[in-house]
């Protein structure tokens, strides 16, 4: 028997598409990892519910309610038919005690995160669209793209960009498709592939002389 499936039989739930796994300000006592299907973490601000994260098979989620002990500071759906191990935490501080290898998977998970939260934060810095959106591709290029012969491939929701980035749907369609049609980036689904990241870099550069100094 696979270890996968010993895991599952000892810790695993499969979860209907819909199901609300735990909602923003709950007690947390419960970690979950995603063996198959697809979860969003979103969090409401003022009554808009904004979209964090869309994870899928490997990732884990729902860690720092039982770390830090405090209530949940997101919500996580279930987005498709999915497979969980769901861990409490006493199991979760037993595992990390006892193997190294979790313990370094979720520090450098964690800092990955971290990273993104950044960028995140730096792209709502910048006053235009634009270079919210450039920034945002540049930064997922540099974070967690994977090289091919085409070019930086970057798996990335074009769907959830306007409410991570505070741009209307009709101004990120229209950037998109200038820069795919500038050569910047290929559109597939659910992803993007970027040819010459330097290219996209020197077209922000552009973007933020022309915020200073008005076109030219």
């Amino acid at each position: 028997m696979k270890a996968e499936d010993t895991l599952f039989q000892r810790y695993g739930k499969d979860i209907p598409a819909g199901t609300v796994l735990f909602r923003e300000g709950e007690t947390g006592k419960e970690m979950f990892v995603v063996q198959a299907g697809q979860v969003s973490i979103s969090k409401r601000v003022r009554d808009i519910e904004k979209i964090l994260a869309v994870l899928g098979p490997g990732e884990f989620f729902g860690e720092m309610a039982i770390i830090s002990n405090k209530a949940r500071n997101a919500s996580a759906v279930a987005d498709k038919d999915s497979r969980l191990l769901v861990i409490d935490s006493r199991t979760f501080e037993t595992m990390v005690r006892t193997n190294a290898e979790i313990a370094v998977r979720m520090i450098r998970k964690l800092a990955e995160r971290l990273s993104d939260a950044d960028a995140q934060i730096e792209s709502l810095l910048l006053a235009d669209p634009p270079s919210r959106i450039v920034h945002c591709i540049l930064q997922a290029c540099q974070l967690r793209g994977l090289p091919t012969p085409g070019g930086v491939e970057v798996a990335i929701s074009l769907k959830e960009l306007p409410s991570e980035l505070g741009v209307g749907e009709a101004a990120l369609g229209y950037w998109i498709y200038r820069l795919e049609s500038m050569g910047l980036m290929v559109v597939g689904a659910d992803k993007l592939i970027v040819p010459e990241p330097a290219r996209l870099g020197e077209f922000l550069q552009y973007l933020d002389m022309r915020w200073k100094y008005g076109e030219f």
